[in-house]
């Protein structure tokens, strides 16, 4: 139970550190220019995607399916993350 919520800890913590990237980067340069609706869409993205993979590793036994199951929640955040950095799929969602 305590290795768990360790887990989720560090889940929050991760996805805490990976949003500050982009916020202090800000302040240095004017190439990075997120809006609040950004870090917002972001940590939707990257928490939902931590808690599935938790989701999934309590909940599969089987190693194996537990590996391919995470790694496409994986591909599937990269594609989102994607679409809406750049419009790979030309959906009204994407970005400039």
């Amino acid at each position: 139970m305590i290795t768990q919520n360790r887990r989720l800890i560090g889940i929050v913590l991760t996805v805490a550190l990976l949003l500050l990237i982009p916020l202090i980067a800000m302040q240095f340069t004017d190439e990075v220019n997120w809006s609040l609706s950004d870090f917002v869409a972001m940590g939707i993205l990257l928490l939902g995607a931590g808690l599935l993979c938790e989701f999934i590793l309590r909940n599969v036994s089987n190693v194996k399916h537990r590996i391919m199951i995470c790694g496409v929640v994986l591909v599937a955040l990269v594609l989102i993350w994607l679409e809406l950095a750049v419009g790979i799929f030309e959906t009204p969602f994407a970005g400039s």
